[in-house]
Formats: C-alpha cells, sequence, structure tokens
C-alpha cells in the first residue's frame, strides 16, 4: 500500500476525531493552544494504538484467511464508511463538551477509534509495514484534530456532518478499489 493511500486512509479514520474536536471547540470559549494539543494527543495516540492492536490480532489468523483478505478487507472498509454516512446522515446532535479530563477524552479517544482496529486487522492481510502506517494515521489524527478545535471555535459544529460523510465515502471507495485491484489485476 502506498504512502499515498495510507494517507487517504488516515485521512478517513480521522474524521470521526475530526467531527468530535469540532464540537470541543465549539464548546470552548476561545482558542486554547494547550487543550487543542490534548484533544490532539488522545486522538492521535488512539488512533495509532488501535491499528497496531488490530494488526498484532491479525497476524495471528493471516494465515487461515489469506485467500478471503480482499473480501476481509472490503467488508470491514465498507461497513465502517458505511456506519460514518449513517451517522451524518441521521441528523442526530452529539452533545458537545469542552472538558480535556482524562475519564472524558479517554472515552472520547476509544469510540473514534474503534473502526482502526478493524483498519489494523486489514493491514495485516494486506501485508501493510505496520510502522509507517500507524505513524502516518497518528500524524494526520493528530494534525486534523487540533484543527477540528480551531474550526470548532471558529465555525461551530455545521461541518461536523459533513466531515463523517467524507470520510466514509473515502473508507468506502478504498475497500472498493482494494477488492478491485485483487480480482481483476
Amino acid at each position: 500500500m502506498s504512502l499515498a493511500e495510507l494517507f487517504v486512509i488516515g485521512v478517513g479514520l480521522s474524521m470521526d476525531a475530526f467531527a468530535v474536536s469540532i464540537c470541543k471547540g465549539l464548546s470552548m470559549r476561545s482558542m486554547n493552544v494547550k487543550n487543542a494539543l490534548i484533544v490532539g494527543l488522545y486522538f492521535g495516540g488512539f488512533q495509532a494504538l488501535m491499528p497496531l492492536i488490530g494488526y498484532l490480532l491479525g497476524v495471528h489468523f493471516q494465515q487461515v484467511i489469506t485467500a478471503y483478505d480482499h473480501w476481509i478487507a472490503f467488508i470491514l472498509l465498507g461497513a465502517i464508511g458505511s456506519n460514518m454516512i449513517r451517522e451524518a446522515l441521521s441528523g442526530e446532535e452529539d452533545a458537545c463538551d469542552a472538558s480535556v479530563q482524562f475519564k472524558s477524552m479517554l472515552v472520547l479517544a476509544v469510540a473514534t477509534s474503534i473502526d482502526a482496529l478493524a483498519v489494523g486487522v486489514t493491514f495485516a492481510f494486506l501485508q501493510v509495514r505496520i510502522l509507517p502506517a500507524i505513524t502516518l494515521i497518528g500524524c494526520t489524527t493528530f494534525v486534523l484534530s487540533v484543527i477540528g478545535v480551531k474550526t470548532g471555535v471558529v465555525f461551530g459544529c455545521r461541518y461536523k456532518a459533513r466531515a463523517e460523510l467524507f470520510g466514509g465515502a473515502v473508507l468506502i471507495a478504498m475497500g472498493l478499489k482494494i477488492l478491485i485491484e485483487h480480482l481483476f489485476f
């Protein structure tokens, strides 16, 4: 998998964290760089950690499932992307909270990175070099989360649904690309 493809996956995975970061920013009275960095570190750190965990789990099952890995990648990425699009189109508002306390951020970081766990399993099946992949995903999420806090402070939550929609579409497109490459090339 190329660096560009990993970057696109990183952007897609980071859209949930970006959306929550916008809400964090919305609930802040003014831009607080320290809080924005804390949000970025939590989200970026967990977006890097979860694919690593998924990868380590996937490596153990790789030999059993190698014949079906492209279908697994397609189904996992498609399901994650579809879920993100469904959430974006549901019209439900998430509560915005300015807290960057450990308990609050831990729950949000885990919740926004569960999909990255499944992507990590997919990386194992596709034999992706995991260290560059998780570094790129974590750094991308960090940067976009900090930008999300700033965006929230400036613009509010009106872009949350669009960010989730974009992220979902990107993940579905990557799943289709993997399937098409395996079946036809």
